[in-house]
């Protein structure tokens, strides 16, 4: 693809940099993805991507934020409870995760206090006041439910999306360990991930109300 000139006008918006951004991580990786080859894929000179967002970390955050937003979407129809709330957010973090495998370590790793991060946020902690929840497990609420997501979600997807396979367990050094492996073999399901968010709900449930109570 020509590159244009430095100056030249190319068209180009925040959200055409970022729409583009996510598609060269999501075809050659976070590793090899940098200003300069994200503009020969635009054809433009690197200039003209600094004159829409500074640097490459700001494009970073671009990249999480345009990938957050399919997130929002994903949850958009969520009723306004917040357990539906809560839910709807984490299946369609896991769903657009594995749209996006590359992304989800920028997730994990970089602050999120995006427009479209915070206001997902704001949903959840206003549905968890609204339900009477106390403050302090609100304010633990977004670190727990998103610490589960982004340490699963590497956790399954470390090696692609499509190499969910757990690995064999020497039974005679770790007999207890290879007597649960049959209960691990839906590895990356989405049963197991409804188990294992059911679990980190109930723990936010449990601190609110009280043990067996809801």
């Amino acid at each position: 693809m020509a590159r244009r000139a430095q100056g030249t006008s190319a068209g180009l918006s925040r959200e055409r940099i970022a729409a583009a951004a996510v598609a060269l991580v999501d075809r050659d990786g976070l590793e090899r993805f940098g200003v300069r080859r994200l503009a020969e894929e635009l054809g433009v000179d690197p200039m003209s991507i600094y004159n829409h967002i500074k640097g490459k970390a700001a494009l970073l955050d671009a990249v999480s934020e345009a990938v957050l937003a399919e997130v929002a979407a994903e949850a958009d129809d969520a009723p306004q409870g917040w357990e539906e709330i809560a839910r709807a957010t984490a299946h369609g973090y896991r769903k657009t995760a594995y749209r996006h495998p590359h992304v989800v370590s920028l997730l994990a790793t970089r602050p999120q206090t995006s427009p479209v991060a915070l206001a997902a946020l704001e949903r959840l902690v206003t549905a968890m006041r609204a339900a009477g929840l106390p403050d302090q497990v609100i304010a633990d609420a977004p670190l727990m439910l998103f610490g589960f997501l982004n340490g699963y979600l590497l956790a399954v997807l470390s090696g692609g999306p499509d190499r969910l396979d757990m690995p064999t367990i020497d039974a005679a050094l770790y007999p207890t360990m290879a007597a649960l492996a049959p209960r691990q073999a839906d590895f990356g399901s989405l049963a197991e991930f409804d188990r294992m968010l059911d679990a980190v709900l109930g723990g936010i449930r449990d601190r609110a109300f009280g043990h067996g109570t809801r």
